[in-house]
């Protein structure tokens, strides 16, 4: 007899307590404001939007947002439409008159979401630009959209060719209010690239013969080239969540994260014992060694193996071994027994070690260290 197929719904998982957290992620809402104004007096005091994709770049949309709405952002940018719907309500609920742009543009079939949940799209391509106009003049109305023009990056945006095309067929654009015309750097963090000015120079070529719109250029480090690059709004992001946006020079805004990971067990070990997977770390001689409830699933990213740092009560400690899935070890040997004792917290991101030294220390950038980290940690909002 045949049986009918038996579906399941998963459930969202619940956030862990602090008192079985195994790691505690302290984010500072108070930190994050304090960055965007530092950025807004950079700008110029012009506007700056917030960009809050990948769930404000893994710290929390929905609690991110507000905060900047609060300091004046009156456009937001999120990467894809699904992320726009979920937060739409949120911003509503903070001002009535925000803008809510996704950066990746107008999927095909999708005009109809767009349009019931007042969000607006970047058009990257002429496509795109004929299906909004078609969804305006359907619904016999003015919609309004930003249109972003490579200037260089050939990532998302008009071409060249595209943009010539639009210039001499304008009538693409009915039904549509371009909101600003944009266009994003490549190496806005290293000031003496020449694809800075060569970017800055093909996006004024670019806007020639076009509608009259605010234009907007500047990521996080873009605001920091100078006035030339600054155009009428900046759309600053890691920057905001405390990632250096001049790694060349001190970094102008706060930390904003604070990572901590309980010690599950210690162990003294000898000369030649090894600790973790592969072997790749053996004792010289007697140590005591800490294993810490965190791993790359955790976002504490593999590559970090046998380079990194943490704090013990202060005190310096060494990443030994290989990262696992859900475990790290230190070497505690320095550190006093009572100081180093299963429960015990221990820090892996803080004042003493920013997100900028940690990527380094992966081999990468804030962005993916920040990105990475994981929903397993209990989560406290500062400020």
């Amino acid at each position: 007899m045949p049986t009918s197929p038996i579906t399941t719904e998963a459930s969202a998982p619940t956030a862990p307590s602090l008192a079985s957290a195994s790691g505690v992620l302290t984010i500072d809402l108070g930190a994050i404001a304090e960055n965007y104004r530092r950025l807004r007096k950079a700008f110029q005091e012009k506007p700056l939007a917030a960009v809050v994709k990948a769930d404000a770049y893994g710290l929390g949309m929905a609690e991110v947002a507000p905060v900047l709405v609060k300091q004046g952002a009156r456009s937001v940018f999120v990467a894809q439409l699904e992320e726009a719907i979920a937060l739409r309500p949120v911003l509503d609920a903070c001002h009535p008159a925000v803008s809510l742009y996704v950066l990746n543009g107008l999927m095909p079939g999708t005009e109809a979401a767009f349009i019931d949940n007042n969000i607006l799209p970047v058009l990257n391509s002429l496509g795109e630009i004929d299906a909004w106009s078609r969804a305006a003049v359907e619904r016999d109305r003015v919609l309004p959209a930003a249109i972003q023009l490579d200037s260089g990056m050939n990532r998302l945006g008009l071409p060249e060719a595209e943009t010539s095309q639009l210039r001499e067929a304008p009538e693409r654009l009915q039904g549509i209010a371009p909101t600003c015309f944009m266009s994003h750097l490549a190496c806005a963090d290293d000031p003496q690239h020449p694809q800075n000015a060569e970017q800055l120079a093909a996006f004024h070529a670019a806007r020639r013969g076009l509608p009259k719109a605010p234009a907007s250029l500047c990521n996080s480090s873009g605001i920091f080239l100078g006035p030339d690059y600054h155009f009428d709004l900046g759309r600053p992001g890691a920057a905001v969540y405390g990632v250096n946006p001049t790694p060349a020079a001190p970094s102008p805004v706060l930390a904003v994260v604070r990572l901590q990971a309980r010690i599950l067990q210690v162990r003294a070990i000898d000369a030649p014992q090894s600790v973790g997977y592969g072997a790749t770390h053996r004792a010289t001689g007697p140590a005591r060694i800490a294993t810490v409830a965190a791993g790359y699933a955790d976002g504490y990213l593999r590559s970090i193996s046998g380079r990194g740092r943490a704090w013990v009560d202060g005190r310096e400690v060494p990443v030994v071994g290989r990262i696992s899935m859900d475990l790290l070890a230190l070497d505690v040997t320095e550190v006093a027994p009572g100081a180093a004792c299963p429960g015990q917290m221990v820090d892996l991101l803080g004042p003493q070690h920013g997100v900028d030294a940690l990527a380094q220390e992966a081999g990468t950038i804030g962005y993916e260290i920040l990105t990475a980290l994981g929903r397993r940690y209990h989560r406290t909002y500062l400020g």
